[in-house]
């Protein structure tokens, strides 16, 4: 689960959908409210787990480090309380149907599911060591270019098999990327993301969140002519690059605390942001092609893997530990 920060704080805060003014309807939940166990999981229990500390709080519930009984396998283990927002039972339900479709080494693995009586529900998934990267952003600085390319190239191969299963993510931002001790990066949290039964299935449903929607997710009568619902994730890949490579948002000068209307604003009538001279010509271009603002002309994630900055660095530390 992603962390999320204490509203109304002096820190830059991105607005969540409980912040913004919802165009279209939610899309609807699952219809199923059974235990489910993803494709790829070892069927861990709540039985089988004990709980060693929190990890952090958000949307509704908690995510713990846990402990296998048995073998001494660490996991994550999120917990969606039963009390919760039925908006947010909805999305833990999506994310599972989500996860049981998955598998892949660039999507964090979920290792079982369970509902108690109680109505708390709960997803066993991969610990991953580092945390979300914007919490290493926010230990370590800003990323260099090599650094982001590792990023970038990951991120890739991960959304490039999500599209592949026709699953759009619809909230790819540094706290839904977590890191583990190999310096892997992996995409989690898919409360919000859809999976696309037809071709041409609407996906403009006002979720995720607000600060790094694309120009069409916000005004689709304007942006959406020959709309792509994959390119949203594109877009959101290209801010997510460039706050870790500015060290804030990029929309908003360092420190500003953004609301609903300046980010409709600063994303469909301004021009999307740039990057500093210092940056290569490389990363401007890479950059370039996902910020554009019809979606059509976006890079799909087939082009940006063969794009020069992605192959130029094959291995890098994300850290320095």
């Amino acid at each position: 689960m992603a962390l999320v920060r204490e509203r109304r704080q002096i820190n830059l805060r991105l607005p969540e959908l409980s912040d913004c003014r919802p165009r279209f309807p939610l899309p609807l939940p699952p219809t199923s409210t059974t235990t489910t166990t993803s494709n790829n999981s070892s069927n861990i229990s709540c039985n089988d787990i004990e709980k060693i500390h929190v990890l952090g709080h958000g949307n509704g519930g908690t995510v713990y480090k846990v402990r296998h009984k048995r073998n001494s396998q660490i996991y994550a283990l999120k917990v969606v309380h039963g009390d919760s927002d039925p908006l947010v039972r909805r999305q833990i339900y999506r994310e599972i149907e989500i996860l049981r479709r998955t598998d892949s080494p660039y999507i964090v693995q979920c290792h079982g599911s369970y509902e108690k009586p109680s109505g708390d529900i709960g997803i066993v998934m991969e610990y991953m060591e580092l945390g979300t990267l914007d919490s290493i952003l926010q230990k370590y600085g800003a990323f260099d270019e090599s650094k982001l390319s590792h990023v970038a190239r990951q991120v890739l191969h991960g959304l490039s098999y999500l599209h592949g299963q026709k699953i759009i993510h619809r909230d790819i931002k540094p706290s839904n990327l977590l890191v583990n001790k190999d310096m892997e990066v992996k995409i989690a949290d898919f409360g919000v993301s859809k999976i696309m039964q037809r071709t041409l299935d609407a996906c403009n449903s006002y979720v995720g969140t607000c600060a790094y929607m694309s120009p069409e997710r916000f005004d689709p009568d304007t942006y959406g002519v020959n709309y792509d619902g994959y390119a949203g994730d594109i877009w959101s890949l290209g801010l997510t690059l460039m706050e870790l490579y500015l060290g804030h948002f990029p929309f908003l000068p360092p420190g500003q605390r953004p609301d609903w209307a300046t980010l409709m604003c600063a994303i469909c009538f301004g021009d999307p942001p740039s990057l500093p001279e210092g940056a290569s010509e490389e990363f401007r271009d890479f950059i370039q092609c996902c910020l554009q603002k019809e979606s059509s002309k976006r890079w799909t994630t087939s082009q940006l893997l063969s794009h020069p900055f992605v192959c130029k660095n094959p291995i890098s530390d994300l850290v320095d530990l």
